[in-house]
């Protein structure tokens, strides 16, 4: 009776999460590709310089780490250049830029104690972080004493502010403003937010057959087992040409 009682509940709950999940708008790999092509267009406008100072270009870098790493919002907001080894091809998640009420701010990493977490990342992204770096040093040559460097790589800009000094985190709502602006000029999923940039990573490497282990860890769920029962729905197909790899391989088309 006790085993009965804790499988249906484990089945509830993995309905439940199915169900939870099956809400969360996510783009495939194409839709992606596409996607990251369009927001690396500079717009050809007259003082456009390809990003260097124009603004058409200054989120490309923000959408392009979501996508390529499924972080959170907060993590990448809070991302800093010194947690950055650009050898090893990782990045330390040491800092997040949460929100509070009506204001937000900078603080050090503490969700699910997840302390010091690190990504591992292609060389590529590493191409995008560096290209980051160019307009931002121009801008702080721009702004002068009026940049306060804290170190991140995502800081706040001088484009529109209002307030405060550039160089400091920004802030998440106007980022995610920012967003569902873009989101509805390329006519993305009226509900697609930032945050559907995780489950778009984690449910395309799963469909790619990478290592669920290592999808796991670099999403940073505390462990595989989590990461299936929370996506390993939406692979049906590998699921079942798994299933037919084992039946060929014990014969078993020939017993019946």
């Amino acid at each position: 009776m006790v085993i009965e009682t804790t499988g249906a509940r484990l089945a509830a709950t993995a309905r439940q999460i199915r169900a939870q999940e099956s809400r969360y708008p996510t783009l495939d790999d194409g839709q992606t590709t596409r996607f990251l092509g369009t927001v690396w267009e500079p717009c050809g406008n007259r003082a456009c310089d390809g990003g260097l100072t124009h603004h058409c270009l200054r989120d490309a870098p923000l959408w392009t780490v979501y996508a390529a790493t499924g972080v959170r919002r907060s993590e990448a907001l809070g991302m800093k250049w010194s947690l950055i080894n650009w050898d090893a091809g990782s990045i330390e998640l040491g800092w997040v830029v949460v929100e509070e009420g009506n204001t937000y701010r900078l603080r050090k990493l503490t969700k699910d104690g997840d302390d010091n977490a690190v990504i591992y990342v292609d060389q590529s992204v590493m191409n995008v972080l560096t290209w980051q770096r160019e307009p931002q040093n121009a801008e702080r040559e721009r702004l002068g004493s009026s940049w306060a460097d804290n170190d991140l790589v995502f800081a706040r800009d001088g484009f529109k502010l209002y307030r405060g000094e550039a160089g400091g985190p920004q802030d998440p709502e106007k980022v995610s403003a920012r967003w569902r602006t873009l989101r509805t000029r390329l006519h993305l999923p009226e509900d697609f937010r930032i945050h559907d940039w995780r489950h778009s990573k984690v449910t395309n490497d799963l469909e790619a057959g990478e290592n669920p282990v290592e999808v796991s860890a670099n999403v940073r769920h505390h462990s595989p087992g989590y990461t299936m029962a929370r996506y390993g729905h939406s692979r049906k197909d590998g699921a079942r040409r798994l299933a037919a790899s084992g039946a060929g391989r014990l014969g078993l088309s020939s017993l019946v």
